[in-house]
């Protein structure tokens, strides 16, 4: 299971290694990017992981941290064109890619018993300060996002009478905004961040992404 999981990690490394290098020598959005989209999906793997006990990752934040990349990602970004050119894409897909590209690097080192001091205070200090920014540039990115949606009515939803209902979906997102930060909240409080740089174990259970 070490091998397979090192493979993983290794998939997953080379795809944000390619976003980030990208991002930083054309300074550009990826918000169509095939290989962006591909490392999101891929890491729903993660919860079959931890479901399955081959990844000791603490099952509730890894599944919130997955679950909101992809409704950002796949219903936020991706379905509004105009979103995707925006400054705040880059910077999140920045952020996203920079905590994964370190935490990717120190798991595989990490399957084969190897720990390197700086990378490992890299990886349990680095989500400290980036990971609030995260959620924020997260937050920006939906508001940026609501009047594409109020004008072009993606997702909302008018049912025919005599079903006098409707889902007005830039209500949705507002209140997702409040679940978003709600869900960071817990996660903080269930974390408990590790601040010693010193490896816990093979996979830490503790560490934020």
């Amino acid at each position: 299971m070490n091998t397979y999981l090192f493979v993983y990690d290794l998939m997953q490394f080379c795809g944000h290694s390619w976003i980030f290098t990208n991002m930083i020598i054309r300074f550009m959005t990826f918000g169509k990017g095939l290989v962006m989209r591909l490392c999101q999906l891929l890491s729903i793997l993660e919860i079959l992981h931890i479901l399955t006990g081959i990844d000791k990752s603490r099952l509730f934040p890894r599944f919130l941290q997955i679950t909101e990349r992809i409704i950002v990602l796949f219903v936020v970004i991706n379905s509004q064109e105009e979103v995707q050119g925006k400054y705040i894409v880059c910077v999140l897909f920045f952020l996203w890619n920079i905590l994964d590209v370190v935490r990717y690097t120190y798991d595989m080192l990490a399957r084969m018993g190897i720990y390197y001091l700086p990378l490992t205070w890299l990886n349990f200090s680095l989500c400290i300060p980036l990971y609030p920014l995260s959620v924020l540039a997260k937050a920006f990115a939906i508001c940026v996002s609501l009047p594409y949606f109020e004008s072009f009515g993606t997702y909302s939803i008018k049912l025919p009478f005599p079903f006098t209902f409707s889902i007005y979906f830039p209500y949705v997102l507002k209140m997702y905004l409040l679940v978003l930060f709600v869900g960071k909240y817990l996660i903080f409080r269930k974390l408990g961040l590790n601040t010693t740089g010193m490896p816990m174990a093979t996979k830490n259970p503790n560490q934020c992404s």
